[in-house]
């Protein structure tokens, strides 16, 4: 005999609810629900912006909140301003003969001789203007949509260990290939939204996936690219909102981080530097 399977509401996983929005058909509680003219409304259909949940936690979390994806447009700012100064070094249109560049670059015997800030730096560099404006437009298009969806410090936090992961990622297939881009960073952003897709919360307007393959054949597909920076980055961003909705146990978005939370994400950033500092201890 077949059981009947339970509903939760699809903001708060431990919340067992009977009923469900009549727009998109989600299960909702009483607390997320919005009554309309024509039915319940889940906070995405009701007409405002974040529903019932900014009123009642928009105090709490105002220092984790995003307006206006400001962390996005201020990475965006740094990227393009660390190529600026690249040229005013002299080092040309691809920027390799400048310092910053020298000092910068992703190179696993430079990691093994303990330049460890690399597996940062590097996620702020790129080879050329339209290497620059292709992450930009990515991290623009994607960061800003996540960044308003779980708010600044939270987007800032899987940004920086998706970079991690990505440079990780990047010395493990290719530790002598000298690296730089933020594409890895910008792929954990898309694992991000993916997982948030998971979560029936769709950031990317339910499209994650398919952004994230077509993507990835383009990875595979056009030369010169980090493979592993990019399925790096992937993972990273992937396992840190994981972690952010502690495993499937409350939501990424709308339940609280918590300790557990962002001691996940911090342990994803441990595990990739480990990781980097495993693949490129040999190359000293």
């Amino acid at each position: 005999m077949a059981e009947a399977v339970e509903k939760t509401c699809y903001r708060h996983p431990d919340r067992v609810t009977g009923l469900s929005c009549s727009e998109c058909g989600r299960p909702i509680c009483t607390e997320c629900m919005t009554m309309a003219p024509v039915g319940i409304r889940c906070p995405e259909h009701s007409g405002r912006p974040q529903g019932v949940q900014r009123v009642t936690h928009g105090v709490q979390r105002a220092a984790f909140e995003g307006a206006g994806a400001k962390v996005t447009k201020l990475l965006i700012g740094v990227n393009v301003a660390a190529y600026v100064a690249e040229l005013a070094q002299g080092g040309g249109v691809y920027g390799v003969n400048s310092t910053i560049y020298e000092k910068g670059v992703l190179w696993a015997p430079f990691v093994a001789n303990g330049d460890y800030w690399r597996l940062v730096t590097a996620a702020f560099l790129h080879y050329g203007p339209f290497h620059l404006l292709l992450n930009m437009l990515g991290l623009y298009w994607f960061g800003s949509l996540l960044e308003q969806r779980i708010g600044s410090g939270r987007f800032l936090l899987i940004y920086v260990v998706s970079g991690l992961a990505g440079s990780a990622g990047a010395l493990v297939l290719d530790p002598l290939k000298p690296t730089v881009g933020a594409s890895g960073a910008i792929f954990g952003i898309l694992g991000a939204g993916l997982v948030l897709e998971r979560q029936r919360d769709y950031v990317f307007g339910g499209s994650a996936l398919g952004i994230i393959v077509a993507n990835l054949v383009l990875t595979f597909a056009w030369p010169n690219i980090s493979i592993g920076g990019h399925i790096g980055g992937l993972i990273g961003g992937a396992a840190s909102t994981l972690a952010l909705s502690r495993f499937g146990r409350g939501h990424a978005v709308y339940g609280r981080a918590g300790l557990y939370g962002i001691a996940g994400i911090v342990a994803v950033g441990i595990v990739s530097i480990a990781v980097a500092y495993w693949k490129a201890k040999g190359y000293a």
